[in-house]
């Protein structure tokens, strides 16, 4: 696209068109003479991109979104996964009760570890690794975009099939006990006293794991979720071996190990066990420098390069309180990698009092949906705040991505470690840095992501933001017609 040159003025705050918005292409030489006088070595409050810039836009009435755009909103992929396991299940539990489902009723344990199995592979590092890999190498650009949209959404959202098979496993278990019960003539009361305490166990781990107990007490979430799931694995082999062992029609145990192995829910079970143990086994204590360029952020520098689009779990303790941030690499070859962590709670706050020179870390990171970014020709990597953590690794990475980041005087606030590796890498070509401070509030985010949006050719917008900002950007996009995904609060 050719630089098109617009009449504006030199303001206060750099170029822009007077009275409202605007985000034209700058010709080359406006840029550099921009630049030539700006501080040597700053970010530019807002960085003209050869897509130019914005000035301050007055207050506005929030637009209510329509009642469709919220209904796309809300039953979303995760949603939609989650329903149709759900489903599906329960149309097989209730033909199973019906006596309608020989198979399930011969084999209820093996269905319920079938699903339980499922829902914890889907959470496991490194399959989500392999599934990431495969997608991003074989429809990297050329498929239809509605297909490659398709693929980020799906995984994205793979914690609805997380959810829908947890509590599909937890319905078939309850059919089992009931079974048994049902059956207790010729059952062994040691096998429905272990069952149904299996069920209790796998009940709380999975109540546990609500939304609201998930993002407003997360310590409990994860204690809970944790280790009464461990316990709810434990008593699962517990069950698993002694309903094996126990041969109805005699009234007898049968220890016979050629017996065991060769029953589905025992190779369900091993499947269960290895998924669980496989991160665990990632686990250490890596040194960490800790830079703290405000009472707000710490950001945390550890060696070796990382491919973008990746998270990283870092806890003070190996097994306790593991918290989740987008990690920053410029690339495999690079010496560092880094991590943002806005003060929010106990351990981020613990960081800026108290820096460790140590954190435990899985070694094994999961990956997020700014992975999938190289299924696109070009994006928008849109993030406020603390979520440059999650969004700038794809912008230092490839040319292809443009950066939006919205905060409030953003040098100072993160420090030159962040704005370092925007100035070397990213420039004033491919983003627009908005300080909120400087500019005396907010831009009309929707105007400026449409804009650079249509400018830039791209194809599909990235989201990181809190939970009113990632909701309003997405409706807006919505409704806008442009494909975007957004920070996930109910995975």
């Amino acid at each position: 696209m050719e630089p098109a040159h617009i009449p504006h003025h030199k303001g206060e705050q750099g170029w822009g068109l007077a009275g409202h918005l605007t985000v034209t292409l700058v010709p080359v030489d406006a840029l550099a003479a921009y630049q030539a006088k700006a501080i040597p070595g700053a970010l530019p409050s807002v960085i003209p991109v050869g897509l130019a810039t914005t000035t301050r836009l007055p207050a506005r009435n929030k637009k209510k979104a329509g009642i469709w755009t919220l209904w796309c909103m809300w039953f979303n992929t995760y949603r939609k996964l989650f329903t149709f396991v759900v489903a599906l299940n329960a149309v097989g539990i209730a033909f199973a009760a019906s006596g309608h489902f020989p198979y399930a009723e011969k084999w209820t344990s093996a269905m319920a570890l079938g699903n339980l199995n499922c829902a914890i592979l889907m959470r496991n590092e490194l399959f989500g690794r392999f599934l990431y890999l495969f997608v991003n190498t074989c429809f990297a650009k050329w498929p239809p975009l509605w297909w490659r949209l398709g693929c980020t959404s799906v995984l994205q959202h793979l914690g609805g099939i997380h959810s829908g098979c947890a509590l599909s496993g937890t319905g078939w278990l309850i059919l089992k006990v009931v079974n048994i019960f049902r059956q207790h003539s010729v059952n062994n009361d040691a096998i429905l006293v272990v069952g149904a305490v299996t069920n209790v166990a796998i009940i709380i781990s999975s109540l546990s794991a609500v939304p609201w107990v998930r993002n407003t007490h997360h310590n409990v979430f994860e204690r809970l979720h944790r280790f009464i799931g461990w316990i709810a694995l434990i008593l699962t082999w517990a069950f698993t071996i002694s309903e094996d062992l126990y041969t109805t029609e005699t009234w007898t145990w049968s220890l016979v190990v050629e017996h065991i192995i060769h029953q589905q829910d025992f190779w369900f079970a091993v499947g269960m066990t290895t998924f669980t143990i496989i991160p665990w086994l990632c686990v250490r204590e890596v040194p960490v420098d800790i830079e703290l360029p405000s009472s707000k952020v710490a950001v945390i520098r550890f060696k070796r390069g990382m491919q973008q689009g990746l998270l990283g779990r870092i806890s003070r303790t190996s097994i306790m309180e593991y918290h989740s941030f987008g990690i920053i690499s410029e690339g495999t070859h690079a010496k560092y990698h880094y991590m943002v962590c806005g003060v929010q709670g106990d351990f981020t706050r613990g960081l800026v009092n108290d820096p460790p020179r140590t954190l435990w870390t899985r070694q094994l990171k999961f990956a997020g949906v700014s992975n999938t970014s190289t299924l696109y020709k070009r994006g928008v990597r849109i993030c406020t705040g603390t979520g440059i953590g999650a969004a700038l690794s794809t912008c230092l990475q490839s040319r292809d991505w443009f950066l939006i980041w919205i905060g409030s005087d953003q040098e100072k606030t993160f420090g030159p470690t962040i704005s370092g590796l925007i100035r070397r890498h990213i420039g004033s070509g491919r983003c627009l840095l908005w300080d909120s401070k400087l500019e005396g509030g907010r831009p009309d985010t929707m105007r400026v992501l449409k804009k650079v949006y249509n400018c830039w050719g791209a194809e599909v917008v990235f989201i990181t933001s809190n939970y009113e900002g990632n909701s309003l950007i997405m409706q807006g996009c919505q409704e806008a017609g442009i494909p975007a995904f957004g920070t996930l609060w109910d995975f």
